[in-house]
């Protein structure tokens, strides 16, 4: 059963929260204390008794304004797929939560209230799914209770947010009348809406292709863990642990040692603790190769007939998070999956408008929640993709050296 990520988007109050509390709800992935509790904590109550909204809005004073601040997580399955959902606030100042929440999203759900239609928010979330190259967007029309579920409104917003995706050149939009407060064509088909000939929201997202969305055609395997026991039975036992990212191994395979560029065959390969013929995108597995070289955590071992770049010196959007300011000269650590290298920022090219992806001069440093375009040097190579190409491999974190903390989420160019 494979995975599908996807996150909501959309102006406060146009029901994010509560559009997954009824996911959830009425896909029958709730709790009976879950029920209990929410039932006591609620406030903005429906025909149930329940507000659906506090599933997701975990965080105290998420509760007391009945708004989200913090990106939220929830997990949940039907018989055909499974479903991570990211709950991301639509405040503007909380781009950032936004940004790193739909960094690894397959689709995005971006919510338009039924009474305002397409809004500021709605193109600056929209935008954002552009500039992260998601491929499938849903625009879900909500509260259509509250418009007396009028095909004429739904049609009208419709046109309106065809005109943003003409523009964007976003694909694969798909539009869906919902009211997430009463239930109306989330799980199943709405006798309010009998206009509307098309599935369920919850259909849609059982169904909704995502393997395109994989990259099958450039294998991608970084080692986490060199596992050398040096015991008497296993004396000469040398493997690579790590997880496939992207393609297919087999044994027999040749490959090329990244960042080294030396050239093997895959000898063996182990998952599960049993030796297999192949392994494919998304497993753990043990690598082993036909030479003794020098393989180290962070190093890539890649099909030799599809080679990523490897440079020391590259191009990237980077959302700012931190509250201390981003300048030109400024030393970071950069952590591309589980390689760690020092860095330095060479150049800052320009700010990008989240709002209108207009290219903006820097005259002064970067602050939290702005998203700009610079030009890193990195003290060893970088082993990348383009994070249009492959989101896995194209994207990586800015970390303090002093703090230790992550401030910045950085999109390879």
């Amino acid at each position: 059963m494979d995975i599908l990520r996807f996150i909501t988007a959309g102006s406060v109050d146009d029901g994010k929260s509560t559009l997954i509390g009824r996911l959830l709800y009425d896909s029958k992935n709730i709790l009976i204390d879950q029920l209990e509790a929410l039932e006591k904590q609620s406030k903005n109550k429906n025909e149930n008794g329940i507000d659906l909204a506090i599933l997701t809005d975990g965080l105290r004073a998420e509760r007391e304004q009945g708004i989200t601040i913090d990106v939220a997580y929830r997990y949940f399955s039907t018989p055909k797929r499974k479903f991570i959902i990211a709950d991301a606030p639509g405040h503007i100042q909380y781009t950032r939560n936004m940004i790193t929440g739909a960094s690894n999203s397959q689709l995005i759900v971006i919510l338009v209230d039924a009474r305002q239609g397409v809004i500021e928010q709605t193109r600056r979330h929209s935008i954002i799914a552009s500039l992260l190259k998601i491929k499938n967007v849903v625009v879900a029309i909500n509260k259509m209770d509250l418009v007396d579920y009028s095909e004429d409104i739904f049609n009208d917003i419709k046109a309106q947010y065809e005109r943003v995706a003409t523009k964007l050149e976003l694909e694969n939009v798909n539009y869906f009348p919902i009211s997430a407060f009463h239930g109306d064509n989330i799980v199943g088909k709405s006798e309010n809406l009998p206009w509307y000939e098309g599935p369920a929201l919850l259909d849609f997202l059982e169904t909704v292709e995502i393997s395109s969305s994989q990259n099958f055609d450039s294998p991608r395997f970084q080692v986490q863990y060199v596992i050398r026991p040096q015991t008497d039975e296993l004396h000469d036992y040398r493997g690579y642990a790590g997880e496939v990212i992207s393609g297919v191994y087999k044994k027999g395979d040749e490959i090329t040692v990244l960042p080294q560029e030396i050239q093997t065959r895959i000898s063996k390969i182990e998952t599960g603790g049993k030796e297999v013929e192949a392994v494919y995108a998304h497993q753990p597995a043990v690598l082993h190769t036909e030479d003794d070289i020098d393989i180290s955590r962070g190093d890539f071992l890649v099909k030799t007939e599809s080679l990523p770049k490897v440079e020391s010196e590259v191009e990237a959007v980077v959302c700012w998070l931190d509250k201390k300011k981003l300048q030109e000269g400024n030393k970071y650590f950069i952590q591309h999956k589980s390689r760690v290298v020092r860095a330095i920022v060479k150049e800052i090219d320009y700010k990008i408008d989240v709002n209108t992806l207009e290219k903006i001069p820097v005259s002064e440093s970067i602050k939290l929640n702005e998203v700009v375009k610079i030009r890193l040097k990195t003290a060893s190579p970088l082993v990348y993709d383009r994070f249009e190409d492959s989101n896995a491999t194209g994207n990586a974190i800015l970390i303090d050296e002093t703090s230790n903390s992550t401030v910045g989420a950085i999109m390879i160019l």
